[in-house]
């Protein structure tokens, strides 16, 4: 089986993994969706969400932005990482299913801006 997590505001995933409200979390056996739930986002400081969401069995996190080293925790927590991900929840969960999810790969630009401190904007994204 195959835990992802998708930060998410609203429908959509959400322009920043660590502000987001809540987290969209979707149980995928043989190829289909077997639970889908949301969570909400304990709260935005390094380190805390790979552990959090390790602590819950997720293995991908799908986001739209997320800096280098937030993308190395991960890794260390053992937590796949698909970036440069947007739209709606339910259509990325679609293309995950299908195989056909591309994200950019590209850190958040807002890497070494004080993005650290919660400054990025995602330029509007």
């Amino acid at each position: 089986m195959t835990r992802i997590a998708i930060p998410t505001d609203g429908t959509s995933v959400s322009d920043h993994f660590g502000r987001c409200r809540q987290f969209t979390i979707v149980d995928i056996d043989q190829g289909s969706v077997v639970k889908k739930e949301s969570i909400k986002n304990p709260g935005h400081q390094p380190g805390l969400l790979p552990a959090f969401l390790k602590d819950r069995g997720v293995t991908c996190i799908i986001a739209s932005g997320m800096g280098n080293r937030a993308a190395n925790l991960f890794s260390q927590a053992g937590i796949q990482t698909v970036v440069g991900v947007y739209g709606p929840v339910d259509e990325v969960v679609r293309h995950f299913l299908e195989g056909s999810l591309e994200g950019t790969g590209e850190p958040c630009p807002g890497e070494g801006l004080g993005h650290g401190d919660g400054d990025c904007d995602h330029e509007g994204r």
